[in-house]
């Protein structure tokens, strides 16, 4: 996760939340970055690819991973974002919503409590999510 001080400022890590992380959520991945979207969900952030003003130490953990030759589905979303999400969006089938997929109560809330939490400090316009997947 990026967060940033102030305008003009650039963006810096804040924290890795892959230890949140307790197994792959299709649905939620689907909903969100249009991952595995077998479920016919309008992503909320889908191909955005890698931020061009990245920080240093997320540039470095990227190409890490082997960049954009290994990584797929880049992308990123701000707590703007996801605070003005309509959770009772469903997918195309009409029985999955947003909030059942990637809401408060599945293992996307505690993601979004760090993320509210952050944007208390630095605003919801400068606390921003990037995923990938390999």
């Amino acid at each position: 996760m990026h967060h940033q001080v102030g305008k003009g400022s650039v963006w810096q890590a804040a924290i890795d939340l892959f230890p949140l992380n307790r197994g792959n959520a299709y649905d939620g991945l689907a909903c969100l970055f249009g991952i595995r979207n077998t479920f016919g969900f309008r992503p909320v952030a889908e191909g955005r690819g890698f931020p061009h003003d990245a920080s240093k130490g997320l540039v470095s953990e990227f190409a890490a991973y082997g960049g954009a030759d290994d990584a797929y589905g880049a992308t990123w979303l701000t707590w703007a974002e996801v605070a003005s999400v309509d959770w009772m969006e469903t997918d195309s089938s009409g029985t999955r919503s947003r909030g059942m997929a990637a809401g408060d109560e599945s293992d996307w809330g505690r993601v979004w409590s760090v993320m509210r939490i952050l944007s208390e400090v630095h605003g919801a316009q400068n606390v921003r999510l990037f995923v990938w997947f390999h």
